[in-house]
């Protein structure tokens, strides 16, 4: 059958053509589960199997067996809006508020449990990110034509490719694969190289690779080294800036987590994946939900909105002393 005439399988972690005459009860190795991302891990929920990896995450093998299929499955609805607001009409929504006196026991407790901010990744770091790939898929390449050392059925470490390592004539092949990095942004899932947006996981899983090269098969060490960056902060009446001077940080691995007086900054930056970690107890009180980050080539900038408009004398807090 030409390749015309395949169908596409939508089953979790296949994503492999077949053709229907041929299509058995153990034709499809995929997960009946659904793919979990929570605290840097991601896994299925039907076998557990976690990584940090988004590649890994992908390479990692079904845990069930059955009939291929190109049906997709339906999209999870969209959430209804919490109110029906008239045409022409606004809603304005005024809470009472009182004044927080940041050296005063009404200081909210550091102990609050903390939110992931949510993050923008700029076009300088997409296009730093796409040659640092590119760099790194060549010296692995060199590296493992000088090695030898590669064990049949290796899969491909290069995003959207799942081709497997068969033999020596296997290094010849093309990999179709895409360079950038997946982004997962307001419910939509797309690579930053093609950008071809969707809010299905599973199309996205089957896009195929936008560019060519070689093949990938070693991994590679995943030992993150613990770095100091140089960081400042500034700010407005609103709001309070820290900008951490971090060379290309991965998005898939980097994170802020805030609660109302205390910020935790996750960066993991640069070609040998260097980690920055850092918590500030703030000087005064921020709002969360009005917060957010910014990741650019040379930076990762934290944004955090001020829960009053007052201007602080330091960015970390230092108890004032109390008189005897």
């Amino acid at each position: 059958m030409s390749e015309d005439h395949l169908l596409l399988c939508f089953n979790k972690g296949c994503t492999q053509k077949y053709n229907p005459d041929e299509n058995k009860p153990e034709s499809c190795q995929h997960h009946p589960g659904a793919p979990i991302f929570h605290d840097l891990y991601k896994e299925w929920s039907c076998c557990k199997k976690k990584t940090r990896s988004f590649t890994d995450f992908l390479n990692i093998p079904g845990c069930k067996k059955g009939y291929h299929s190109n049906e997709k499955p339906p999209e999870p609805p969209k959430p209804a809006p919490l109110i029906n607001v008239p045409e022409g009409q606004e809603v304005i929504t005024v809470a009472p508020r009182k004044p927080i006196n940041c050296n005063s026991e009404d200081r909210p407790s550091v102990d609050e449990p903390r939110r992931r901010l949510p993050f923008t990744v700029s076009q300088s770091l997409k296009v730093a990110l796409e040659k640092q790939n590119q760099e790194t898929v060549q010296q692995t390449n060199d590296i493992e034509e000088q090695s030898g050392q590669i064990k049949i059925g290796t899969s491909c470490k290069n995003n959207g490719c799942n081709d497997s390592y068969a033999d020596e004539n296997s290094n010849q092949g093309i990999c179709t694969y895409h360079p950038g990095v997946p982004i997962f942004h307001e419910g939509m899932k797309y690579w930053s190289c093609c950008k071809r947006k969707t809010s299905d996981f599973n199309n996205f899983l089957a896009q195929a690779g936008c560019a060519t090269g070689k093949h990938l098969w070693l991994k590679k060490d995943d030992t993150k080294k613990t770095s100091s960056c140089r960081y400042d902060w500034h700010q407005t009446g609103t709001f309070v800036y820290i900008s951490v001077f971090s060379k290309v940080a991965n998005p898939e691995l980097t994170y802020v987590e805030a609660n109302r007086v205390s910020t935790f900054i996750n960066i993991v930056f640069g070609k040998d994946e260097n980690l920055f970690q850092q918590e500030y107890i703030l000087n005064g009180v921020i709002d969360p939900d009005k917060s957010q980050v910014t990741m650019a080539g040379a930076k990762v900038e934290v944004k955090l909105k001020k829960a009053e408009p007052v201007s602080w004398k330091n960015l970390e807090y230092k108890p004032e002393a109390k008189s005897s």
